[in-house]
């Protein structure tokens, strides 16, 4: 297994109820899952990363915090206007702010909560033909991106990072 991808990488899906209702679900309870899987780590624990030459579990949390701040507004901004360009970051570069050093995870947990809970509300509204309809253009892929591929990718995204949580959990009997 690679240990980077401890899921597999992301694999789009085509459109279906079953599978809106399933990504639905995985960003509405991302937040809790997320939780739960640093329950207990002290903070040497935190300070870990989860590979080789990886993020540690603190820079982990921080980063999903980040990283789905910036799909909140890609999805609210593909809502409202037409195939807009997003605006790309640097995630290695973030991840060594002070914020992300010097700030405890709880910040970035209680973000992702409410973060979520206002995400959740955004997708209720979205109809079956703007998932693939509505895009963004994102120009560091050069490639425009359906609705529907984003919503599969951060519900990926937030499972992929815990993974790597709980796979060093396991790994180090924690």
């Amino acid at each position: 297994m690679d240990p980077r991808y401890p899921i597999g990488k992301y694999e789009p899906q085509p459109f279906s109820i079953e599978q809106k209702v399933e990504w639905m679900a995985d960003i509405k309870f991302l937040p809790l899952l997320l939780e739960n899987s640093i329950l207990n780590l002290d903070e040497a624990q935190l300070k870990t990363p989860y590979r080789e030459g990886g993020w540690t579990v603190h820079q982990l949390v921080h980063h999903i915090a980040d990283s789905h701040m910036n799909a909140y507004i890609r999805f609210k901004l593909a809502l409202t206007e037409d195939n807009p360009t997003i605006k790309p970051y640097d995630e290695n570069k973030w991840s060594e702010l002070n914020d992300v050093h010097k700030l405890p995870i709880n910040i970035s947990l209680t973000l992702l909560h409410a973060l979520h809970e206002r995400w959740q509300e955004a997708l209720k509204e979205v109809n079956d033909d703007d998932w693939n309809n509505r895009t963004v253009f994102h120009p560091e892929h050069n490639r425009t991106m359906r609705l529907w591929f984003l919503l599969g990718l951060y519900a990926w995204h937030g499972k992929h990072h815990v993974a790597h949580i709980t796979t060093l959990r396991e790994n180090k009997g924690w």
